[in-house]
């Protein structure tokens, strides 16, 4: 199989449709690659039936333990009426393998972005979160990453250390990184969240609304405070935020409270995301995918506003965190 720094070189189509043949289907030779960088997903044409999408896995970065839990953990959601797509498990699992490849299958699910302007969208997405949170709450996971308030702090040093920073910005980066991630960690100390099972990277494009949501992509699925599963859905500024917040809890409280200490984490989560982005895109920067999709990396201009976003940031930590909603005040 191709090496770490270009795991999928040897996946090409024929690879592909065979991996799909292996499991008993037989493809009709219709291939798509779909937007994904991590992992490469395909949609699958099929001589009989729908087409099926098919998601091979990163090569060393999750171990098949953790795997098989973002498996079992859809399986779950899918079982208490929450709108995941789950893996097709046809009775060995759904995790599987091909020329040394690990990849699962899944059922085509269609839809668009969901409107998130309409409060009536966003008090739906906090029902079916809230759902989620609620299941998500009554197990653990034992071989998932924990989000943490330390989360970005090996980040940072591997960028500072990595030789992509321009010379005459490195000193400015490094320094208002390793504050930002003092900040970040102090804060999650004050507030000390209780953790539960959640989505992971739940914003509004692993959303696809059809006449209800498909919650797609539990990838990154998680330990982490309730929280990091809702703050993506809010956007623009401090009343729109407030405004999207109080749709969101609407549906959310259906099923559990957000403890309201959470909120004061939302800048730091987004410190957070803003680091391990730059982060994600240098670990990758050896798969040919990432020079394509990114190209701007490599240039000054993206760490001058690097600068600038984490310096940003740093003030945000130093505004009121959003309030819940008055109604969100009363009890159920």
């Amino acid at each position: 199989m191709a090496d770490e720094a270009t795991p999928y070189s040897d996946l090409g189509p024929d690879t592909v449709l065979d991996a799909v043949a292996a499991t008993g289907r037989e493809p009709d030779g219709r291939l798509l690659p779909l937007n994904s960088f991590e992992n490469r997903v395909y949609r699958v044409g099929l001589e009989e039936g729908t087409p099926v999408i098919a998601k091979f896995y990163r090569p060393g970065r999750w171990s098949n333990a953790a795997i098989d839990e973002e498996h079992a953990f859809s399986a779950e959601l899918a079982a208490a009426d929450v709108p995941v797509v789950p893996p097709l498990d046809d009775g060995d699992g759904p995790l599987r393998e091909y020329a040394g490849y690990r990849f699962a299958l899944f059922p085509l699910r269609g839809g668009r972005p969901p409107e998130l302007e309409d409060p009536a969208v966003l008090e739906r997405i906090g029902f079916f979160l809230g759902r989620l949170h609620a299941i998500g709450a009554s197990d653990h996971f034992d071989h998932r990453p924990t989000l943490a308030g330390d989360f970005g702090a090996t980040t940072v040093e591997t960028l500072a250390a990595s030789g992509r920073l321009p010379d005459y910005l490195h000193e400015a980066w490094t320094s208002v990184a390793r504050e930002l991630v003092g900040r970040i960690r102090e804060r999650w100390e004050a507030v000390s969240p209780a953790t539960l099972r959640l989505h992971g990277d739940a914003h509004p494009g692993n959303l696809l609304w059809a006449e209800g949501p498909h919650i797609v992509d539990l990838d990154d699925t998680l330990t982490g405070p309730a929280v990091a599963d809702l703050w993506l859905f809010l956007g623009g500024e401090r009343e729109e935020q407030q405004q999207r917040l109080a749709a969101l809890l609407r549906g959310y409280r259906a099923f559990r409270d957000l403890d309201p200490g959470e909120l004061a984490l939302i800048e730091a989560l987004r410190g957070l995301r803003i680091l391990r982005h730059a982060g994600w895109i240098a670990a990758r920067w050896a798969d040919p995918a990432f020079p394509v999709a990114f190209p701007w990396f490599e240039g000054p201009r993206f760490w001058e506003d690097q600068v600038l976003a984490l310096r940003e940031q740093l003030a945000n930590l130093d505004e009121p965190p959003l309030e819940l909603p008055r109604e969100e005040l009363l009890p159920l």
